[in-house]
């Protein structure tokens, strides 16, 4: 069996569905690549979009991805919730079927390179494929964003390129390519406008202070929706699971007098980390395995 990767690409747009569909267009037209699916999200300003395929093939549709990105958008403009410091902010490879990690690992340094040298992007390496262990967690470095990345980039050594020139772009920023297990972007919305209780509760639940093992979480307000979120990252599913966060992110706002609106699945979720039942538990509204869940996108696609 060819071994088949998984890469996410987050994009710096999530407004633009027609400027999205040219970025996906871009990379699908890289013969055996499948879009499984793309969220926007406008309040983030930021699109999620997944794709799998064979190792050489994905390989190839990334550097098509940075390139179609870098052409079309300019963050100098850019403004939304979503912290970012590239047209193509982060691009991610997950192992799956035949694949392993290293296979991601591989396939994260060729694209990082190909996107260094023939595009002139600022790459940096995390994740699994990290040179240096402070990039291991992608937060450590792009914290920063664009604007603080500026002045950074080619002048202090700890934010030193893995490949590319030492300077941002001066539209496109620069690029996290990295290699991960299966990724859950996950979101709880809350009933209430007041962002701090979000930003309290995400402070609660991620690890970095003290909260659950693997788990990535930032409270937002969301302007359009007249409410506030706690938009989180499970890194690994099997440490951390759905039901787990949710259980606590509601405890907590319940104890503060807040209920829950509703959950959010932004891209796909493994079979192992979510079905049916846990769907109604979390109120996941409208859950479709067949587009929600990733082996039944790649069953139903044939």
């Amino acid at each position: 069996m060819t071994p088949l990767l998984e890469f996410v690409p987050n994009f710096s747009e999530g407004k633009d569905h027609q400027l999205v569909a040219a970025l996906v267009a871009a990379m699908t037209a890289v013969k055996g690549v499948k879009c499984l699916g793309s969220e926007l999200d406008a309040s983030h300003n930021r699109a999620v979009v997944t794709l799998a395929g064979p190792a050489p093939a994905i390989a190839d549709a990334a550097v098509r991805g940075a390139k179609a990105a870098m052409e079309r958008l300019d963050l100098r403009t850019h403004k939304g919730e979503h912290k970012r410091m590239g047209a193509m902010d982060v691009c991610p490879f997950v192992p799956l079927a035949g694949a392993t990690m290293a296979d991601a690992v591989a396939t994260a340094k060729q694209v990082g390179a190909r996107i260094g040298q023939e595009l002139g992007l600022p790459v940096f390496l995390y994740a699994e494929a990290c040179t240096r262990e402070s990039r291991r967690v992608l937060g450590n470095f792009r914290n920063k964003e664009f604007e603080g990345l500026q002045t950074l980039v080619g002048s202090d050594p700890e934010y030193t390129p893995d490949f590319g020139p030492a300077k941002l772009h001066p539209t496109a920023g620069a690029v996290a390519v990295g290699a991960r297990k299966f990724l859950i972007a996950y979101n709880v919305n809350l009933a209430s406008t007041d962002v701090q209780i979000a930003k309290d509760i995400a402070k609660a639940v991620r690890e970095k202070d003290g909260g659950f093992k693997k788990v990535q979480a930032m409270g937002f307000s969301l302007d359009d929706k007249k409410c506030t979120q706690v938009s989180m990252n499970l890194l690994d599913y099997e440490v951390t699971s759905i039901r787990t966060v949710f259980d606590a992110v509601a405890k907590i706002a319940a104890d503060k007098g807040v209920k829950v609106l509703e959950s959010e699945l932004i891209g796909l979720a493994p079979a192992a980390a979510i079905d049916a039942a846990l769907a109604k538990h979390i109120q996941l509204p409208k859950f479709d395995p067949k587009e929600q869940v990733v082996e039944g996108k790649l069953a139903a696609m044939g």
